[in-house]
């Protein structure tokens, strides 16, 4: 699933591409994809709207339209968008289309058909249920050592599960915790209450670290305009990685085998010397 730095990369593509257009119609083909309305009334919230940009909250995507909507869009395990000329075929598992005056369209396409969208009253956005929980954003003041080191100690979990917890750190997933883990020299099962004030510090910073470190890199690439899905994720960059997925191979530190063991339901990655509890 994609973590902050692919959906940023994501959003500076799409608003590079598209903000200042005019959505001339909007199709939904897959209902599950925006639950909450008909395809209908899918239609007429978007219908005409001009996208005026496109932001990130946490791992959503938010598309600001100047009829005083926005919606909000979740890429999910496989979601993507690709902006196609006229005569372009859709993808296989294209489950929404958005028609600009030009005649090229910006099509979503998931094959795990887990993306969501909503469309909300731009008035009302913060209050909404996707965001209004989250963390704040990890490069934001309100995001500080102080404020981060009083999360900790109010939680008895291991320290991995609190940084997947979206309303503790915003924008993390399993990628990205155990790089900022393996930088902070923590271990991932590590109860988040006891870390001492020192010890949590060099994690807040190694967090926003590996996340400036992942926008910067993708950044440099250059963008597809037929598929705006960017990222380390996607596997361009296993060999980047300092433990992610690197089980058994040579810590680049220490040069002693990284570890992976099952944390709630999925893989994490340290290295026994470097990262003790």
């Amino acid at each position: 699933m994609p973590e902050l730095p692919e959906v940023e990369l994501v959003v500076r593509a799409l608003d590079a591409l598209i903000s200042g257009r005019q959505i001339m119609s909007a199709e939904l083909f897959r209902q599950r994809l925006a639950p909450e309305v008909t395809a209908a009334d899918f239609a007429i919230m978007l219908s005409y709207a001009s996208i005026r940009k496109i932001a990130r909250r946490g791992k959503h995507i938010l598309f600001d339209l100047d009829n005083d909507r926005t919606l909000i869009v979740h890429l999910r395990m496989s979601g993507r968008f690709l902006h196609l000329g006229p005569d372009d075929p859709n993808p296989k598992f294209t489950h929404a289309e958005f028609h600009f005056s030009d005649g090229s369209r910006l099509v979503f396409d998931d094959q795990r058909h887990f993306g969501l969208m909503k469309v909300v009253d731009t008035a009302a956005l913060t209050g909404a249920k996707e965001l209004s929980k989250l963390a704040p954003e990890p490069f934001s003041d309100e995001f500080s050592p102080e404020s981060f080191f009083a999360s900790l100690r109010s939680s008895r979990r291991p320290l991995k599960e609190f940084l997947l917890d979206q309303t503790k750190v915003c924008g993390l997933g399993n990628i990205y915790a155990a790089e900022a883990m393996f930088l902070a020299g923590i271990h991932p099962a590590k109860t988040a209450s006891l870390l001492s004030r020192k010890r949590s510090d060099r994690l807040f910073q190694t967090i926003r670290d590996v996340l400036i470190e992942a926008i910067e890199a993708g950044s440099a690439l250059n963008t597809d305009p037929q598929n705006s899905q960017i990222g380390y994720y996607s596997g361009e960059y296993e060999s980047y990685w300092r433990v992610y997925g690197r089980e058994d191979l040579p810590c680049l530190v220490c040069e002693n085998p990284i570890m992976r063991f099952r944390q709630a339901g999925r893989s994490s990655f340290y290295c026994p010397s470097c990262q003790k509890k």
